[in-house]
């Protein structure tokens, strides 16, 4: 099965605004466009992943992701992170109607295709499926077979409302790069002991996150 991934992205201007305290407002655009860049990298080299949709309004970001392979497309409805993703989602589904879509955190630095691929092999067998992330509280990826609405609740308490919405957890363990996004100083610390990939380290260099 042949997946399509949708990842929404902030302008960076605007993204990863808990990073300040560990990373200041002028390093932090360019740690979100990282982030993002080693999250479409990773999840291109996947071997489940047919294409990526990006939906960003960020001229930047469209510019630099669109020359790792993703189609960036505006955020349309303008009218939040559920609505961008369930627009990514009727884009892919127009050109491919019986397209698998999954909805990505565009914050997985650390990502590793071998552990998206066994994910999205587990969530091939239901309708629609989830991974919780490290903290156990919200989302990293949201799965939708051929058939499926992705029907996205991101936001606070996204795995009990990704739950209640009838889509199956997926149990698995060894997934810790697909689980590790990052928001704070103490994320990107677990990120780096997964290892960073190419695009955050190098932005990362050198950075000093405050204990």
């Amino acid at each position: 099965m042949q997946w399509t991934l949708v990842i929404p992205l902030k302008p960076l201007a605007r993204a990863k605004s808990r990073l300040t305290p560990a990373a200041g407002d002028g390093l932090r655009p360019a740690l979100a466009l990282a982030f993002a860049e080693d999250t479409v990298a990773a999840a291109l080299a996947c071997a489940a992943v047919r294409d990526v949709v990006v939906v960003t309004d960020d001229a930047r970001a469209g510019r630099a992701l669109a020359a790792l392979g993703a189609r960036p497309v505006p955020d349309a409805p303008a009218a939040g992170l559920n609505a961008a993703l369930a627009h990514g989602a009727d884009l892919a589904r127009g050109a491919r109607p019986d397209a698998p879509v999954a909805a990505l955190n565009a914050d997985l630095p650390a990502l590793r295709p071998a552990e998206l691929v066994r994910a999205l092999d587990a969530a091939a067998e239901f309708p629609r499926a989830f991974l919780p992330d490290a903290a156990g509280i919200g989302t990293t990826l949201l799965t939708a077979a051929p058939g499926s609405e992705l029907d996205p609740r991101f936001g606070a308490d996204s795995r009990a409302r990704h739950t209640a919405s009838g889509a199956r957890e997926l149990p698995l363990v060894d997934v810790a790069s697909l689980r590790q996004d990052v928001d704070t100083g103490d994320d990107l610390r677990a990120a780096l002991a997964l290892g960073l990939g190419p695009h955050t380290a190098a932005v990362a260099a050198g950075l000093l996150i405050p204990d």
